[in-house]
């Protein structure tokens, strides 16, 4: 049964929705249908698809109240949007349905877990929002909230924990049926900590374990976690908030954290062996994962950051995107990640050149753009050189630039000059490994972003980028000498 609230946005949607123009929205990237998105939710395999659901408040392109937005798709690059699938009308998810993941049931029909929140005066008269863990079930088109519903409350935590900061469940299922979850938490110590429920039904949900936590050492509360295995290790992804800057790993803010260890699921016991930085740009938080039909471990986040969220283009219908979704694997103990292998089905026009010398400023015919995919390989030309700068969607007033110091192995990403009117972080560095002298950057453009694949998805780093789409010029500098670069641009055609 569709109650008013969800009704209402539905046809918010079709009534407005019709009256923004393709133009205004990337071409292959989620974006909402309308008005202001955030974190990823419910990424999953559906009846042969794969739905993404997404933290949404269609009445304006500020964050309000939470709905959860909903589209789907066959090939993660070319997207169907359905009807709103949530919205916050009942007493215990008032005042939203936060993040929260889905999976297919034995019956055929799909399950949505969600943190639903409800403000409430404290005793001294604080308005607090109090968290707790709800499920829906539906077809993949409409779903009814479980009428057992929260299926967690903060009666359901172990000593210590926190029910304000208790949110963004996780679910899976083992090869024995069981059903677990892992949740964020804030603990006792003022930080952090990922906590494992589980449930023989998917409704009926019990405290397992503690997988992780803070400490006090990687910023404060721990949203969005997720927990899988891949490539014979256990990963868990989460994003901790007020992280503080640790060298050119981490830096300060909202961040995104991955660690590499083992997990002994019978004893629910997680051993930590690495930890890195999940993406080395500004505009990358809520990342969540979801195992294809092919058995891919494929991972989306929302392309943005909340400290310059409020930096909106003038009169936008629209704010807030997906990145393009991307496979991920472990190679020499790190986590990689590279853009899915679907997107080379939409090359278009290919430009390539081999062993290029480039001194000062160079261009090159056929490699210009703001929707494209191209790799750069950059290498010495017999002696070393100062700086290697590769400019992208730049006229002559715009330009953002990726500028790589070889002595001290730098990559520095400057959008200081991409439209953005705001005195918000426009700059990020971040270490890399060359190999052999070899610096290797693939880039992906789609009208207002730039991800950025270094050696081979060893790095990633994720930008938005506000200059005019008519800022298509590309060219390759040295500094303090000479570079030999290869290159192979394609323009994407989503048409074919």
């Amino acid at each position: 049964m569709t109650s008013e609230k969800l009704r209402q946005a539905r046809d918010f949607e079709a009534k407005y929705m019709p009256f923004i123009p393709d133009a205004e929205r990337p071409l292959f990237h989620v974006t909402g249908g309308i008005g202001w998105i955030n974190d990823p939710n419910g990424f999953s395999c559906y009846k042969g698809e794969y739905h993404l659901f997404y933290q949404y408040h269609p009445y304006s392109t500020k964050w309000g109240p939470m709905h959860w937005g909903h589209v789907k798709t066959r090939n993660f690059i070319r997207w169907e949007r359905l009807p709103v699938a949530l919205a916050p009308d009942t007493e215990y998810d008032q005042n939203g349905c936060f993040s929260g993941s889905a999976l297919e049931l034995d019956d055929g029909r799909q399950l949505l877990m969600y943190t639903g929140v409800h403000r409430k005066r404290s005793d001294d008269g604080v308005l607090e929002e109090y968290q707790t863990q709800c499920v829906a079930i539906g077809d993949g088109a409409d779903y009814e909230k479980y009428e057992g519903n929260p299926v967690l409350t903060g009666a359901d935590l172990p000593e210590g924990s926190s029910v304000l900061d208790f949110r963004d469940p996780k679910i899976w299922r083992e090869e024995n049926g069981l059903f677990r979850a892992v949740v964020g938490n804030r603990t006792e110590d003022g930080s952090g900590a990922i906590l494992l429920f589980e449930s023989e039904d998917g409704l009926r949900w019990h405290f397992a374990a503690v997988i992780d936590r803070c400490r006090n050492e990687y910023g404060k509360m721990w949203e969005c976690p997720d927990f899988f295995p891949l490539d014979g290790k256990q990963v868990l992804l989460t994003s901790p908030q007020e992280m503080l800057a640790l060298g050119l790993e981490f830096h300060a803010g909202y961040g995104a954290l991955c660690l590499i260890g083992d997990w002994d699921g019978e004893a629910r016991k997680f051993t930590r062996e690495k930890v890195q930085s999940l993406d080395y740009g500004i505009d990358f938080y809520a990342a969540q994962t979801l195992r294809a039909y092919d058995g891919r471990r494929i991972m989306i986040a929302w392309m943005q950051n909340w400290t310059n969220s409020n930096c909106q283009p003038y009169r936008a219908r629209t704010f807030g995107q997906m990145t393009l979704p991307r496979e991920l694997s472990i190679r020499d103990g790190r986590l990689v990640q590279n853009p899915v292998r679907e997107l080379e089905a939409y090359h278009g026009h290919r430009a390539a050149y081999s062993d290029v010398l480039v001194t000062g400023e160079t261009n090159l015919p056929g490699v210009s753009g703001r929707v494209l995919d191209m790799t750069v390989t950059v290498r010495p030309a017999g002696g070393m050189y100062h700086a290697f700068r590769l400019n992208v969607a730049k006229d002559g007033e715009h330009v953002t630039y990726i500028r790589y110091k070889p002595e001290m192995n730098v990559i520095r990403v400057d959008r200081s000059r991409c439209g953005i009117r705001y005195d918000v972080v426009h700059v990020r560095e971040f270490q890399v490994r060359p190999r052999n002298g070899e610096l290797k950057l693939r880039l992906v453009m789609d009208r207002q972003s730039l991800e950025l694949f270094v050696n081979d998805g060893e790095q990633a780093a994720t930008f938005i980028v506000y200059t005019p789409e008519s800022a298509d010029s590309i060219s390759f500098q040295a500094e303090g000498g000479a570079v030999l670069v290869d290159v192979e641009k394609y323009d994407l055609d989503l048409e074919k």
